[in-house]
C-alpha cells in the first residue's frame, strides 16, 4: 500500500528567516528554494510543507505539532533545539487536548507555533495551556 504524505502550505512574511528556522527545527535543508518559497519534504513523519513569501502571512489557526516515541528522544529534541533557538514553553505530565504529555513549544519568525511532544497516557480533560514569553503574546489554548 503506498503511504500518502500531509501537505500544508504556510504563508510567511520572510521567507529567508522563515528557511533558517524550519531547517533547525527538522534538521534539514528544504529540497526546492525559489524567490519567495521554500519546501521541505519529511519522511518522518511524511510530510510536504511549503512556505510561500506574502504580505497575508497571518497565523489564524491553533498550532502545529511533532510527536516523539519516547521521553528519550524528547529530551534529545529538546537538546538539539534549545542550542538553536528560543523555546518558549516546556510542560511536564500536562493534560493537553484529552492526553497526558511532556512537550516543549517552539515559534516561528511568523508567529506560527510547534509543540513537540511526547504522549503519556489518555485523559478525561480538555486540558489547556499558560501563557509564555517576554512579548506577552499567548500562546493558544492547546488544542
Amino acid at each position: 500500500m503506498e503511504q500518502f504524505k500531509f501537505h500544508v502550505g504556510l504563508n510567511v512574511s520572510d521567507i529567508e528567516q522563515t528557511t533558517i528556522f524550519y531547517e533547525k527545527l527538522f534538521g534539514q535543508k528544504p529540497v526546492k528554494v525559489e524567490k519567495g518559497y521554500s519546501k521541505f519534504e519529511l519522511e518522518n513523519p511524511g510530510l510536504v510543507i511549503s512556505f510561500i513569501e506574502s504580505r497575508e502571512a497571518q497565523p489564524r489557526f491553533g498550532h502545529m505539532g511533532i510527536r516523539v516515541n519516547s521521553q528519550e528522544e524528547l529530551v534529545a529534541k529538546k537538546g538539539e533545539l534549545e542550542a538553536l533557538m528560543k523555546i518558549e514553553l516546556e510542560e511536564k505530565n500536562t493534560s493537553c487536548c484529552y492526553a497526558v504529555q511532556d512537550k516543549f513549544w517552539v515559534r516561528d519568525p511568523d508567529g506560527y507555533e510547534w509543540e513537540v511532544y511526547h504522549f503519556l497516557k489518555d485523559d478525561d480533560k480538555m486540558g489547556g495551556r499558560q501563557s509564555v514569553g517576554e512579548s506577552k503574546k499567548e500562546l493558544a489554548g492547546c488544542c
